[in-house]
């Protein structure tokens, strides 16, 4: 599962949830589903302001994790 690292980001900058998506201009759902790592996709042009933003490559915006499945992830 590929999830993507925004509040590791946010974290080592001193930045707040708050300010990125101010810097994003999308709609609060929209930031909120790509801070938590429920987005399906996203578009180019949003990797690309990411990248901007935290001075970094796509590589740094994503990690690979093992899938959790369903039932452990409800818990």
């Amino acid at each position: 599962m590929v999830r993507f690292r925004i509040a590791q980001l946010l974290a080592q900058t001193g930045k707040t949830k708050y300010w990125l998506y101010q810097q994003l201009g999308m709609s609060y759902q929209s930031f909120m589903r790509l801070y938590r790592n429920e987005t399906r996709s996203i578009s180019r042009q949003n990797i690309d302001v990411l990248c901007q933003i935290f001075a970094c490559t796509p590589n740094d915006l994503f990690e690979i994790c093992e899938d959790i499945p369903e039932e452990e992830n409800k818990k």
